[in-house]
């Protein structure tokens, strides 16, 4: 059994530790690094995994180490973690948004089979959207093993060109805010036609959902099911004109790009640090 360690207990590794034990992992395979004495005991009670104030103690052995950490914690944690990476050369992947391989082989050595992830806050409920990039020192078993992990979460999709990460981020990371700021303004319209709140935001909420699940579960082309749903001349037709007037492809594409372009930014500042 790969022994398996998390560098920080938050919810992004609580979601993918409950994940990987429904698909039949050991508690005893996994361990844990987490500074709040009460989160390390949450943890243990939840899945029986060995928890440790430590950042080392948690490392020792594993063969597969998880940073889930903030970006700027990263030069923090070398100290205690450079060197036993170095000794014993585990896979090391790394969940924090923006932090790029090359930074991550500056602060733990060079030498180390890196992934590299970007998923999103959907994986706290098993349904989370994951990029994936990998250093020239991953093996395709070590891919194997990183993709198996973040599967736990959702669904995963292997990037080539790290360069496209900050893509990545614009369209699955941080897309989520940009659904719920759908629904609130479909809820607020809503509202201001006169529908109560509470079934304003379910019926919004729920048409989200369901549409979710037609592009994933039936595979088809969404202009495809966005052409199914207009009649002419009807309801979804106006809608769309009007959402056509205020240049919506435009909209959306300048949000992309901003985002994108922000990612970039945000990975810079951290060549800033030690």
């Amino acid at each position: 059994m790969t022994r398996l360690a998390f560098i920080g207990g938050g919810n992004m590794a609580r979601s993918l530790i409950g994940g990987l034990l429904k698909t039949g992992i050991a508690p005893a395979t996994i361990s844990v690094a987490e500074p709040s004495a009460e989160a390390r005991q949450a943890l243990g009670r939840e899945f029986g995994v060995a928890c440790y104030a430590e950042n080392r103690l948690a490392a020792a052995a594993a063969e597969v180490i998880v940073l889930a950490v903030k970006p700027q914690v990263m030069p923090a944690i070398q100290a205690d973690l450079r060197e036993p990476l170095q000794r014993h050369r585990p896979l090391l992947i790394s969940i924090a948004a923006g932090v790029r391989l090359d930074q991550l082989e500056r602060w733990f050595g060079n030498g180390l089979p890196i992934v590299r992830c970007m998923p999103n806050t959907p994986a706290l409920i098993g349904a989370g959207a994951t990029g994936l990039c990998a250093n020239s020192r991953v093996s395709p078993a070590q891919r194997a093993q990183a993709q198996h992990i973040l599967d736990a979460a959702g669904m995963t999709r292997w990037i080539e060109d790290e360069a496209l990460m900050d893509t990545v981020t614009a369209i699955s990371g941080s897309a989520p805010a940009y659904f719920f700021a759908l629904v609130e303004a479909l809820e607020d319209a809503a509202v201001a036609q006169g529908l109560p709140r509470d079934t304003a935001r379910a019926l919004a909420a729920q048409t989200c959902f369901g549409a979710g699940r037609m592009l994933t579960e039936g595979g088809e082309d969404p202009a495809l099911l966005r052409q199914r749903v207009t009649s002419p001349n009807g309801t979804t037709q106006a809608a769309l004109e009007s959402f056509g007037a205020d240049q919506w492809p435009r909209v959306v594409a300048r949000a992309v790009a901003a985002a994108t372009r922000r990612g970039a930014e945000l990975a810079a500042e951290l060549d800033k640090l030690p």
